[in-house]
C-alpha cells in the first residue's frame, strides 16, 4: 500500500500537450486488477487437499491429502513390509542333493586294463580337455545320455542312469561288467553337464546360460559366473522365476536380516533377472532448485534425500507448507503432504520411504503465485509502477 500511496502522490505530464495526470488516475484501472489477482492468487496455493475438501465431484475432483505424520509414516511402514513379505523358503536349501545324471549328459568311462571298451573315445576326450578347446555346438567325446536317459556300453548294452549319482551308476555299470569280466575295475564321471541349467539376464556383465555341474548352483554363484552385477544393478530388485512362481530377492535387505543369500539354491530352468536401478525412478518437480529424476539407492529413497539432491525447496518461490507426494496404487492416487515449517519435519521427512515412480512436488508461495499472474497479464508491470515512484 505504501507503494499505491507514493504513486498516487506523483503527477506525470504527457510530453507535449499540456495536460497532467496523477498518479492515482493512472494506477487505479491496475490496482483493481491488481486486487483481482491477488484474490486469484490466494487461491493459486490451495493444493490438493483444499480441492478435495470443497466437495467438488466428477473427474475435476482431486484425490483426499494425507499428511504427513507420525503415525502414518508407522502405518506406511506396516504396510510395505507386509506387502514386501514373502516366502523364500523354496529358494534356500540347507543340505543341497548330490548331482544326479539327466539326459544329454556326456560321460566318461574308463575301463581299467580294457581300453578296447572305450573305443577309443576316451583318448579323443581327455586330449581336448587337455588341450582347453570348448566349440559351441559340439558333443564331446564320450558316452552321452539318451533322450530316455540311458546310455549305451559295451557288454552292458541300454544301462538306465537318468536319476543316478556317479557312484550310483558306476554300481550299476560295474555289477552288468561283472558278467563278463572278473571283478572289473572301472571310472565313471559326468564329463559334460548338459541337462541342467539356468539363465541370467539383466544388469550383469556377461548375461546368458549357466550350467549347472556337481557343485549345486547358487544365485551368488550363478551371478559371479556372469561377470557379477553392472553398477546400475538394484539389489534389492533381483527376482527369480521358478515355473509359475516369481521371486523377488532383496540382497541387502537379507544381509541386515544376517540371511546368507548364498544359501539360496538354484534348479533347473530358473530364470534370475537383475533390475537396473533406472527402472526405479523418483520425479521431484515444482519449486525445488533443480528439478529432476533421481534414482533409487537399491530401493531406497527418502523425501528428506529427493529434496536434499535437488538442492532443497526454493528460498525465492517455494512454500514450506507445500510439498506433496503423489502415489499411484493399483486401487488408488494418494497424495501426501508435508508441512516443512513444523518442528520434526525433517525427522518425518527423513523416515518417509518413497516409491518407485513417486512425483514429489514443491507448490509455489502465494506471493510466487501472483507476481507470475501479474507479470503474464501485465510484463513489467510491477517494474514500470516502481519506475514511476522514482522519477522527480
Amino acid at each position: 500500500m505504501a507503494l499505491f500511496r507514493s504513486v498516487a502522490g506523483t503527477a506525470w505530464r504527457r510530453p507535449g500537450a499540456g495536460r497532467t495526470f496523477s498518479g492515482a488516475a493512472l494506477l487505479l484501472p491496475m490496482l483493481v486488477l491488481v486486487l483481482l489477482l491477488t484474490g486469484c492468487a490466494s487461491g493459486a496455493g490451495i493444493g490438493f487437499g483444499e480441492a478435495a475438501r470443497s466437495g467438488g465431484g466428477g473427474e475435476s475432483s482431486a484425490p483426499p491429502t494425507e499428511l504427513i505424520t507420525e503415525n502414518l509414516i508407522a502405518n506406511e511402514r506396516q504396510a510395505n513390509a507386509a506387502a514386501a513379505r514373502q516366502d523364500l523358503s523354496p529358494l534356500f536349501v540347507q543340505h543341497p542333493p548330490p548331482y544326479t545324471i539327466g539326459r544329454g549328459d556326456i560321460l566318461s568311462i574308463v575301463v581299467w586294463d580294457h581300453p578296447e571298451l572305450a573305443a577309443g573315445g576316451m583318448t579323443m576326450a581327455t586330449s581336448a580337455a587337455d588341450a582347453g578347446v570348448v566349440q559351441p555346438n559340439v558333443t564331446p567325446p564320450g558316452f552321452a545320455v539318451d533322450h530316455q536317459g540311458r546310455i549305451q556300453f559295451p557288454l552292458a548294452g541300454l544301462l538306465p542312469v537318468e536319476g543316478l549319482t556317479e557312484e550310483q551308476a558306476r554300481a550299476l555299470l560295474t555289477k552288468k561288467l561283472a558278467r563278463y569280466i572278473a571283478n572289473p575295475n572301472l571310472t565313471l564321471r559326468v564329463q559334460a553337464y548338459r541337462s541342467r541349467r539356468v539363465y541370467v539376464d539383466g544388469e550383469v556383465r556377461l548375461p546368458g546360460l549357466q550350467a549347472i555341474d556337481d557343485i549345486p548352483m547358487t544365485l551368488v554363484e550363478a551371478i559371479n559366473r556372469a561377470g557379477g552385477m553392472q553398477p546400475t544393478a538394484d539389489q534389492s530388485r533381483i527376482v527369480v522365476e521358478r515355473g509359475d512362481a516369481r521371486y523377488t530377492v532383496n540382497m541387502r535387505e537379507l544381509v541386515q536380516k544376517g540371511v546368507n543369500p548364498g544359501t539360496i539354491l538354484l534348479a533347473h530352468g530358473d530364470v534370475v533377472r537383475v533390475h537396473s536401478r533406472d527402472e526405479s525412478k523418483v520425479f521431484v518437480s515444482g519449486e525445488v532448485i533443480t528439478p529432476r529424476a533421481l534414482t533409487m539407492h537399491n530401493g531406497r529413497l527418502t523425501l528428506n534425500e529427493a529434496l536434499g539432491e535437488t538442492g532443497g525447496i526454493s528460498p525465492l518461490s517455494g512454500d514450506a507448507r507445500q510439498v506433496y507426494v503423489v502415489r499411484k496404487t493399483a486401487e488408488r492416487t494418494r497424495v501426501f503432504r508435508l508441512d516443512a515449517r513444523d518442528s520434526g519435519a525433517l525427522a518425518m521427512a527423513e523416515t518417509f520411504e518413497l516409491r518407485p515412480k513417486d512425483v514429489v512436488y514443491v507448490a509455489a508461495s502465494p506471493l510466487a503465485n501472483w507476481n507470475r499472474n501479474l507479470s503474464l497479464i501485465f510484463p513489467g508491470a510491477l517494474t514500470n509502477a516502481v519506475g514511476v515512484t522514482n522519477r522527480p
